[in-house]
């Protein structure tokens, strides 16, 4: 019996193995589609995009591409092609990307592929969940056990001493997490130089955290934010603020932060002047319009109000956009549980938008954002072979950006409308 024991670990490792295989990255061509190599580059009609060993290979007119034998060929008539999105705001706090290690593979993949990559999501950037889940998530799609997006993550975010916001406590509270609250600057500035040194691609600051009547709003204090974002500028990494209202607003200006997670209703209309000193300070805002509408008629308030809040919403999008402040794609998908991207696409060109702003904001400017502008974020050769198949043209209506019929990252087909589901 001591002899055939090595035998069957042997077996048992190469089941394992063959079971986490990774998904391999497949030679395909996407031909005669109306492609979209960037928002600003004009779209090319009948094109082709091939895709070989994960990379770009070709974009161009179908009669200038070449396909060779035995790549596999999916017909873009009809179709729209543009590379693959963006989505910088998730949290992958909920079952079942809590405690990733303890579920099984196909489970991941399948939640993966229903909440973001049918969505066209090749990238997603987690901004706060339960302290080395997503890292965790992340390490099972690299060695191939769990087909899914790259990902991105700040890991536990920073709230102010005091400050855990109402609508996580219970959270907090049933996964036993340690405590995100930071009460002075040393306290700060070690937590996040250790989360980023053990793997995190940036921070996130709650500057405005919501805690509940009688205070409302409390803005973490200013030194402790700017040692959270030096920390990270130290590491090369950028910093996430919730803001809020407008004393969150500038904390978060004045800390040096990167991006903005959330528009700020309840600090009013912004002035051109407020825009043109974001950007100056090279800050991008997440809109998250679809946030506000769902959480606002969860409370079942008046309509009147729903309108209202998400409208001042609304025209802080309108006016970064127009005064060429950077604006990058979100959802606050993960802790609303609304994936479905229509909403966001109608409410973000309704703020004035057009198809244009908004591909850059799934792709150019998260890319350029995030340091990635020379893998990913466009459709040219030697980039990685990230793309979307839309139904239908993004020009004639800006919520076919969620009409997705294909969605590819690295030459790896993450989601497949004409494939069931395993």
């Amino acid at each position: 019996m001591q002899a055939i024991r090595p035998t069957l670990r042997a077996l048992a490792g190469i089941a394992l193995i063959c079971l986490t295989a990774p998904a391999a990255a497949q030679d395909l061509a996407i031909v005669g589609a109306r492609v979209y190599p960037s928002p600003e580059e004009a779209p090319i009609d009948d094109a082709t995009v091939l895709i070989h060993d994960g990379r770009i290979a070709a974009v161009g007119p179908r009669r200038t591409v070449k396909v060779p034998r035995g790549v596999r060929i999916v017909d873009g008539k009809g179709a729209s092609v543009t590379t693959g999105f963006w989505n910088s705001h998730v949290h992958l706090i909920e079952p079942p990307f809590h405690q990733p290690d303890t579920v099984p593979a196909a489970a991941l993949t399948d939640a993966l592929r229903e909440r973001f990559t049918r969505w066209g999501f090749t990238t997603l950037f987690d901004i706060a969940s339960l302290p080395g889940d997503v890292r965790a998530l992340r390490a099972r799609v690299a060695h191939g056990e769990v087909t899914g997006p790259q990902l991105l993550t700040v890991d536990m975010p920073f709230y102010p001493e005091h400050g855990t916001p109402i609508y996580v406590r219970e959270l907090w509270a049933q996964t036993k997490a340690p405590s995100a609250e930071v009460a002075t600057v040393e306290a700060a500035r070690s937590r996040a130089t250790t989360q980023i040194e053990a793997g995190a691609d940036g921070v996130k600051l709650f500057t405005g955290a919501i805690v509940g009547k009688p205070q409302g709003v409390l803005p973490m204090r200013e030194d402790i934010a700017r040692a959270v974002v030096d920390a990270a500028h130290a590491h090369g990494k950028p910093a996430f603020a919730h803001p809020t209202d407008q004393a969150g607003l500038e904390v978060a200006i004045d800390s040096g932060v990167d991006v903005l997670a959330h528009t700020a209703p309840e600090a009013g209309e912004w002035s051109p002047a407020f825009v043109a000193r974001l950007k100056a300070e090279d800050i991008a805002l997440v809109p998250t319009l679809t946030l506000f509408d769902v959480e606002l008629r969860r409370e079942n308030v008046p309509e009147t109000v729903v309108q209202r809040f998400v409208g001042s919403a609304q025209q802080q999008v309108k006016a970064m956009a127009a005064g060429g402040g950077q604006i990058l794609f979100g959802t606050d998908a993960g802790y609303i549980h609304v994936y479905d991207t229509h909403q966001e696409y109608r409410l973000m060109a309704a703020a004035g938008m057009d198809w244009s702003q908004i591909l850059a904001s799934l792709t150019t400017a998260p890319a350029q954002r995030f340091k990635q502008a020379t893998q990913r974020g466009r459709l040219a050769k030697g980039l990685a072979g990230d793309l979307v198949v839309l139904d239908t043209d993004p020009q004639h209506a800006p919520d076919a950006f969620a009409d997705v019929r294909m969605t590819v990252r690295d030459g790896v087909v993450l989601y497949d409308a004409g494939t069931p589901a395993d």
